[in-house]
């Protein structure tokens, strides 16, 4: 005796007939496990909630907001969607749609743009009051005081990295950059690439290249933390962004997208330094007073 099909949304048992979420799969090209994967899920290192970094179409990371919204929602211009796992900024012709992070993020000035999204921005900033309260999420750090009157930080938060001939964009300051190679213990190896016993790049200044018709820019030159005087298989490891014992395992496989985004003077523009840093020691020679402009 053959049982119909029930018209509900749940089985004979009761339990839901629903199958699980699909979600996009590539497989990882830089990843010496070649391990299929979707959205590498993290936690915005500025207000701690969670978020899903993905690829986009022209290889530059975008962080999601985890949790699809309805299109109704969310203004045309601010629409992502999920195909293959590549992320591309526009609507898919769905009732749901993907958010970028940065609109909703709490340390970010509020848009004006999106007032609809008010409701979520503000769960995500109780949400953050939250982890800083119980000592969850370190609060910014700023010396006691503040930087004294005209100069500024001495170092940039996100500084620009030269290697291997082309300039990258780095995510957190240059002695914070995190391995992002997988333990024995399946974490993220907690290790730095600028770790002890590494060989040091140096800061200098460079040019500023504009593409042809681009706007000029304010300045002529920037500062730059240069590793091209590094050997061939150094500047592989930096732009891996693995430590040096992980260097050499070729057979561990990564358990996050490394951090580098290619430069772009116009888009970027607000972290170019026209001066070198604090305190930095040219070679060979002694510490320079130094402040960024």
């Amino acid at each position: 005796m053959c049982s119909s099909p029930s018209p509900s949304a749940r089985r004979w048992d009761g339990s839901r007939a629903s199958g699980p979420q699909r979600r996009a799969l590539r497989i990882t090209p830089d990843s010496a496990s070649r391990l299929l994967r979707c959205g590498q899920t993290a936690s915005c290192r500025a207000c701690g909630n969670p978020v899903e970094w993905y690829l986009r179409a022209d290889d530059r990371l975008v962080q999601l907001h985890p949790h699809e919204l309805p299109v109704a929602e969310v203004p045309e211009s601010c629409r992502w969607h999920v195909s293959r796992g590549i992320a591309h900024p526009a609507g898919d012709g769905r009732s749901w749609c993907r958010l970028a992070h940065d609109l909703l993020c709490p340390a970010r000035p509020a848009p004006t743009a999106v007032p609809q999204l008010s409701g979520l921005r503000r769960s995500l900033a109780l949400r953050t009051r939250r982890l800083l309260d119980t000592g969850v999420l370190a609060p910014p750090a700023t010396p006691a005081g503040g930087p004294p009157p005209g100069e500024a930080v001495c170092r940039p938060a996100r500084p620009v990295v030269q290697l291997l001939f082309v300039r990258y964009l780095a995510s957190r300051p240059v002695d914070k950059i995190q391995c992002v190679a997988q333990t024995r213990r399946r974490t993220r190896c907690t290790a730095e690439v600028l770790g002890p016993g590494a060989l040091h790049g140096v800061w200098t200044l460079v040019p500023v290249t504009v593409r042809h018709g681009q706007l000029a820019l304010p300045s002529d030159v920037m500062a730059v933390y240069s590793l091209s005087a590094l050997p061939y298989q150094e500047q592989l490891r930096w732009r891996a962004q693995r430590c040096r014992d992980h260097a050499a395992a070729s057979t561990v496989g990564d358990l996050a997208v490394a951090d580098w985004e290619p430069f772009d003077p116009m888009r970027h523009h607000e972290h170019i330094r026209t001066r070198l840093p604090v305190h930095w020691r040219r070679p060979g020679g002694h510490a320079s007073r130094q402040v960024w402009s």
